[in-house]
């Protein structure tokens, strides 16, 4: 198998790396192995000046880490930057946090005392996506090595220079060989590992079929597992909401990372009495805008991931169109070098096309317009996935019921979903099951000791 660096700007091969033996696994699991007896007993203080040091590390190296995310997977420099700064706060906030959060918790009993004891478990194997190659390493990373884990990561094929740079920061930063390993291996090979004793917990961010082959081969050997997989989030917008705020958040949670993230903004649910003004200034937010190198700063519109991501959604829409939905702006490829698609609204969208159902990983946005608030939820709840979504409306009460209504991990009011260290992040349905971030997130894999003192 092929670990490339493929530039989709132009679609010119950068860079390949070997796929690692057999044996240079079973050395680095054993590295692992031998760094988790050791890591298990460090102390917080050790584990926070470790995460600290990477995090001050990737701001030394900010320039050069956005440089090499473009490079490898298109995204818009400004917008690698940002993934950048949201890294270096992911660590700085569990190696701020994670002592107090693992702390010993009191059970209420009626005689002598109990309680709970948080301790690591081992190995954890991370198998880890394109459109945030960095920070979502570092979501998964940081509160595991903050807990005394250790990490394993088969990162994606497409990203192979973020993945090895990932390592170097912790053996650069101080990191004891086997804390933190890089794995060169085809996805064929995940399955086989979950077989592995030393490996105690599994964790995946990317597809269905991908996380649905991780949590048989995890369940199957009996090892806890954490997925986030993808999503097709409903942006709703009330009659009473603010339309330029939710106009520029539409665009932005639509469009960011060209449409290339789980929480994307994919379907937009309009009630009636304001869809026709909403879809004309979300239309214009998205004419003119320049198409070019994602390493220009002034680029608006840069490539997807690769050739093949274009290939697919050019088939989504293509297919979505001939069974009757509309396009109001774009729809094509662009004629260019690279692996650009125009930015997309579709409207007239029905039950049985394929971009009322599929998750669009790309820019294109589904426009739907409803009577009622209850036919917005209605419609948001009409869904195999539940990842994130959004509500916009000036009446807060109104719209924390309207969230509380939708079937998905997370909603967010007057603003697109986003990712913060301190919110925690996760899905539902068909969209995966754990939690990464805040609190919950350093506790999917712990083994949560009681501990029962008698009088």
């Amino acid at each position: 198998m092929a670990i490339e660096t493929i530039n989709p700007y132009n679609n010119k091969s950068v860079k390949t790396f070997d796929e690692i033996s057999e044996k240079e696994l079973e050395n680095k699991i054993a590295t692992a192995e031998k760094a988790f007896q050791t890591w298990k007993k460090s102390s917080f203080a050790d584990r926070s000046k470790l995460l600290n040091k990477v995090a001050s590390l990737m701001k030394e190296k900010k320039k050069e880490l956005a440089a090499m995310v473009t490079l490898e997977m298109g995204k818009l420099i400004a917008q690698s930057e940002a993934e950048i700064d949201m890294c270096i706060s992911v660590y700085e906030y569990y190696a701020e946090n994670a002592e107090e959060f693992l702390k010993d918790k009191d059970v209420d009993v009626k005689d002598g005392k109990a309680f709970i004891r948080n301790s690591p478990i081992g190995i954890i194997l991370g198998v880890m996506p394109w459109n945030y190659p960095f920070n979502q390493v570092a979501r998964m990373a940081a509160p595991n090595i903050m807990a005394g884990n250790v990490i394993a990561i088969k990162h994606a094929s497409n990203v192979p220079q973020c993945a090895k740079a990932i390592e170097d920061l912790f053996l650069k930063a101080g990191a004891e060989q086997g804390i933190y390993t890089n794995l060169f291996l085809s996805s064929k090979k995940i399955a086989k590992m979950a077989e592995d004793p030393r490996i105690a917990g599994m964790s995946l961010t990317g597809s269905e079929g991908a996380g649905s082959s991780l949590a048989e081969a995890a369940g199957k050997n009996l090892k806890k597992s954490v997925l986030e997989l993808g999503g097709s989030d409903a942006f709703i917008v009330l009659e009473d909401a603010d339309l330029e705020k939710a106009i520029e958040n539409a665009v932005t949670g639509r469009f960011g990372n060209m449409g290339q993230a789980c929480t994307s903004s994919k379907r937009i649910i309009v009630v009636d009495k304001i869809a026709d003004e909403f879809l004309e200034k979300f239309k214009e937010k998205l004419v003119g805008l320049k198409v070019g190198d994602p390493m220009d700063e002034s680029t608006e519109v840069g490539p997807l991931s690769s050739e093949e991501a274009a290939e697919k959604i050019e088939k989504q829409v293509d297919e979505t169109v001939k069974a009757g939905a509309k396009v109001i702006i774009g729809g094509k490829r662009i004629d260019r070098e690279g692996a650009f698609f125009e930015p997309t609204i579709l409207t007239d969208i029905k039950k049985g096309m394929t971009a009322y159902h599929e998750e669009i990983f790309g820019p294109v946005a589904s426009f739907y317009r409803v009577k009622d608030e209850n036919e917005a939820i209605a419609l948001a709840n009409d869904s195999s996935f539940g990842l994130g979504g959004s509500v916009f409306s000036k009446d807060i009460e109104r719209a924390i019921n309207v969230a509380s209504q939708i079937e998905t991990g997370m909603v967010f009011i007057n603003e697109h979903t986003a990712s913060r260290p301190d919110l925690p992040f996760g899905g539902t349905k068909r969209s995966g099951y754990g939690r990464e971030l805040s609190e919950l997130g350093i506790e999917e894999f712990l083994n949560k000791k009681l501990i029962r003192v008698s009088e």
